[in-house]
């Protein structure tokens, strides 16, 4: 499996106000969602794509990370420092989160991601104008800001669904 960097990518913000910017941080997310509900309804949920890995365990990988970005920023909301559940590095934390979920059933864990992203869309909905753009520890430690985490959590989503998509095409040809 490909090493992310989690380093957010640039986007001009314009002059947007927090409403706007909120929403625009939802839209990322559904966007990099619609990508990856596109690529399951043709992928083979029992295929193997990355090494141990079938839909089921990219599913909840993501859901872990939506999990931990969701309590950051409520956390963040409620004036609390936020927990750094990937303390013991990136790799440590997708392998917990995968094996937390390792006995549930694809239907259950494609319903975790499901809900996984609805909280995190929440969290940021319910976050106040006033910290929305102030930093906060980022769940896999360095500061950040809310915009940051949607930013790295919607192009990790995408990119797992490009390199899926890849591997299936390829495998067609």
């Amino acid at each position: 499996m490909r090493r992310r960097t989690h380093e957010a990518p640039n986007e001009p913000e314009g002059d947007l106000t927090l409403t706007e910017k909120k929403e625009r941080l939802i839209q990322q997310l559904d966007q990099a969602r619609q990508a990856m509900h596109a690529l399951l309804e043709e992928l083979d949920t029992q295929m193997e794509f990355y090494p141990g890995w079938r839909a089921k365990h990219l599913l909840a990988h993501i859901a872990g990370w939506d999990d931990a970005a969701a309590s950051s920023l409520r956390a963040h909301t409620g004036g609390k420092e936020p927990a750094t559940p990937a303390v013991q590095g990136i790799d440590v934390y997708n392998a917990e989160s995968v094996a937390t979920r390792e006995a549930l059933s694809y239907k259950h864990i494609v319903q975790e991601w499901e809900l996984a992203r609805e909280q995190l869309k929440a969290a940021i909905l319910e976050m106040p104008d006033d910290i929305l753009e102030k930093p906060l520890l980022l769940p896999w430690g360095g500061m950040g800001t809310a915009a940051q985490i949607v930013a790295i959590f919607a192009s990790h989503e995408k990119e797992h669904a490009e390199e899926i998509h890849a591997l299936i095409h390829r495998l067609d040809d």
